[in-house]
């Protein structure tokens, strides 16, 4: 077989890893923060990062729930230098987590100390928190989420493409297959 039909073949398994129940739970809490007027929060590092900012437009634009990234430079380089690059994710987000909010935190290796810490102040201030993270089982953030979703793969394209697969599938889900995303393509 080919590379490239292994390796989309890998995506093709991997991409099953996730549970359907989580993804319609994940669902669900989305629109919970839409019915609450409060806002989604994602994050990730480097190629995460990327996929942040274009959930958060998803978000945004397809399903009408407010959502933000922390992918402005100066934010970053900020709170990196006042605070330390590790806590950085955590000092966003407390200021600005509000009540009801989700934060949705991206890391491919689920080690990415910036997310394990931003996961943490998450948790802390009450915040529903969905983590996606690969490599190893036991990686620190997956544990900290409300709902946890695992890639089972050592492969960075692989995990980060399962990554966006899942978060986009929720997008479809959301505005195709439920109550509320139903009304909208009324509306639309």
């Amino acid at each position: 077989m080919s590379y490239f039909k292994t390796f989309y073949k890998e995506l093709g398994i991997r991409a099953l890893d996730a549970d359907e129940k989580d993804l319609e739970d994940i669902s669900q809490m989305i629109i919970e923060v839409k019915e609450k007027n409060a806002k989604i929060i994602v994050v990730g590092n480097g190629g995460s990062a990327g996929i942040a900012s274009h959930l958060a437009v998803d978000f945004t634009k397809a399903v009408e729930i407010r959502a933000v990234t922390f992918n402005d430079s100066s934010l970053i380089t900020c709170f990196g230098n006042d605070y330390g690059y590790e806590n950085w994710v955590e000092k966003a987000i407390e200021f600005y987590g509000k009540q009801d909010d989700l934060v949705i935190l991206i890391s491919s290796s689920g080690q990415s100390e910036n997310i394990v810490l931003g996961a943490k102040q998450a948790v802390a201030m009450g915040l529903k928190v969905v983590t996606l993270s690969g490599f190893k089982e036991d990686n620190p953030l997956r544990c900290l989420g409300t709902k946890n979703l695992y890639t089972r793969s050592n492969v960075y394209n692989i995990v980060e493409n399962i990554h966006q697969i899942w978060l986009t599938v929720v997008v479809d889900f959301i505005r195709e297959a439920t109550p509320y995303g139903k009304s909208l393509l009324k509306r639309g």
